[in-house]
């Protein structure tokens, strides 16, 4: 499998993403006392030829830090986000303190997504305190903050196709469809799950699906034009799944990862997974390189983040 691994120090892993514009960089956010007290930490690091992976830059929050997203509009600038309610903008030149931080969430910021159309450089931002709001990379403040989730909002992400479309998902079991130009209620809602809903992705080959993970350890994937049933579901995890992400690459491939110490790769036109058991605690962060069409990322309450290449990555059929 071709697996490397990174210690993170005294942290555990809460969120990874590989670089849109360095093939062989990833970041990975880690919090300090399993994110109940203490620091939070921005490792950013890179893939060197012989196969190890390499600390290329560091920071540091006085909060623990839960996600982070790239820029898609610049290869040195990294969001953060933290549980004392704010969200940092890093500059990887000048790394020892943001240039930038947001502080409009009441409580912890869980979920970063910055959108990928490059039409104009929009930030998604969730929260404990039920909202997602909307930022312009370069303001001060957010441009508006949507209202419609009962619960925590665990995911946001953006359509890969739909420039003003996004979508969220909560503890109040719901997953919702928005338009960012309309910050009014939600255009879709259904009832996803019998639980909390953790994650969600959005098909990067098919507009209108969208797939869900919830605490009963299923996943879901939802067409919108018909949201009566699911159109396949995915049954294996034992516990939650924490973070879903669909294949840039190839459209039957789905990657989840979750609580019960695991990470899959599902064959979603045979509903079987491959199972990695690499960690030893909670998988928190997952995500497949758009640049490098054979690595997959993942970190973990055990202090690590690694990346490796699934078998099934490598079968194109």
């Amino acid at each position: 499998m071709d697996l490397v691994s990174f210690p993170l120090n005294d942290c555990h892993g809460y969120s990874v993403k590989f670089s849109p514009f360095i093939e062989r960089r990833i970041a990975c956010v880690a919090s300090q006392n399993y994110g109940l007290s203490g620091s939070g930490f921005l490792f950013v690091l890179d893939l060197s030829p012989t196969n190890h992976l390499t600390l290329a830059v560091q920071s540091q929050w006085t909060d623990g830090l839960f996600d982070l997203a790239f820029a898609e509009d610049h290869p040195d600038i990294i969001l953060t986000a933290s549980g004392d309610g704010g969200i940092q903008l890093w500059d990887l030149k000048t790394p020892e303190v943001p240039k930038l931080v947001w502080k409009e969430h009441s409580r912890e910021v869980c979920c970063l997504d910055w959108n990928q159309t490059r039409q104009q450089q929009l930030v998604l931002s969730s929260s404990w305190d039920r909202s997602i709001k909307l930022w312009d990379p370069k303001g001060t403040k957010s441009i508006c903050t949507f209202l419609g989730h009962s619960d925590l909002v665990y995911n946001v992400t953006w359509s890969p196709h739909l420039p003003n479309c996004f979508a969220s998902v909560s503890g109040d079991h719901t997953l919702c469809i928005w338009n960012s130009t309309k910050p009014g209620q939600p255009v879709v809602k259904l009832t996803a799950h019998a639980t909390e809903v953790l994650a969600c992705d959005w098909s990067k080959y098919d507009r209108n699906v969208i797939a869900t993970g919830g605490v009963d350890g299923r996943i879901r994937a939802w067409d919108l034009r018909n949201t009566t049933a699911p159109c396949f579901e995915l049954i294996g995890h034992e516990y939650a799944v924490k973070r879903l992400r669909f294949s840039p690459h190839q459209a039957h491939l789905l990657a989840s990862c979750s609580y019960d110490m695991t990470t899959r790769v599902w064959d979603t036109r045979r509903l079987q997974p491959e199972v990695f058991a690499h960690h030893r605690e909670f998988v928190y962060g997952l995500d497949f390189s758009c640049l490098s069409p054979d690595k997959v990322a993942d970190c973990s309450w055990d202090r690590t983040v690694s990346i490796y290449t699934p078998p099934s990555v490598l079968n194109t059929e």
